[in-house]
């Protein structure tokens, strides 16, 4: 049995430590990334005026011209959380993080760390492994980590928790110095780790059908020990 004193010792505790607490919740919070009015904080990379439009607090990727959309500022250490659907069978699109913020080379996307959102009807429609679906984590352009799960340079998904066209579904992707975590639909089940870069854009995928985003917000955690190397490229 615990006793007066002691009980009236941990509420003396708890009092003492409340504004701690309230500060650090101050401190780390989620922010919107996507304020479902307008593409305020976002740069159109190399897509055309009408790729991307905002409807009833959406934001609609018509998935042509194949490239990229950027945020304003670059991004360290963060828990991302995007919700999207795809509308079409078969329909490719992505999240990009610590990317560069331009196009690379001969390529409309970008150097980056991905994860695949791919519509579930891809694999048979393309004829490829059914390992080729969402929630594949990799890099692109030559950009080197380590995956969790080996598909080549790829980490496929444990779990197909992905639903189809019509169907919202949820990444919670946390990055933290060079390390990648997916959470699929309420469950994590993949990553990478050593990524080359650990500081760069997020970057949002038009790849040729169209997908819809929404709730796009993001936790910022404290900042680590990242090179200048590690850093992608400021784009002015």
């Amino acid at each position: 049995m615990i006793s007066k004193n002691a009980c009236y010792h941990w509420a003396l505790s708890l009092l003492f430590l409340l504004p701690y607490a309230t500060q650090a919740q101050e401190a780390l919070q989620f922010k919107p990334l996507f304020n479902g009015k307008d593409l305020a904080g976002w740069v159109n990379v190399n897509t055309a005026a009408d790729t991307w439009k905002v409807r009833n607090n959406e934001l609609i990727c018509s998935g042509l011209p194949i490239g990229v959309m950027r945020t304003d500022r670059q991004y360290e250490n963060f828990i991302l959380e995007v919700e999207w659907k795809h509308m079409e069978d078969g329909g490719n699109s992505g999240v990009f993080v610590w990317s560069e913020g331009t196009p690379f080379e001969d390529d409309p996307l970008t150097k980056a760390i991905e994860i695949q959102m791919l519509e579930l009807a891809y694999s048979p429609m393309h004829q490829v492994t059914d390992d080729y679906v969402h929630g594949e984590v990799f890099p692109t352009m030559g950009m080197k980590a380590i995956p969790d799960n080996p598909r080549g340079i790829r980490s496929k998904s444990l779990e197909k928790r992905c639903k189809p066209k019509g169907e919202w579904n949820k990444y919670v992707v946390v990055c933290v110095d060079g390390v990648v975590k997916l959470s699929v639909n309420g469950k994590f089940v993949n990553g990478l780790r050593a990524s080359e870069r650990k500081k760069g854009y997020i970057c949002l995928e038009a790849e040729g059908a169209e997908i819809h985003f929404r709730n796009i917000r993001i936790l910022e955690l404290p900042s680590g020990i990242t090179s200048a190397e590690q850093t992608a490229p400021l784009v002015h």
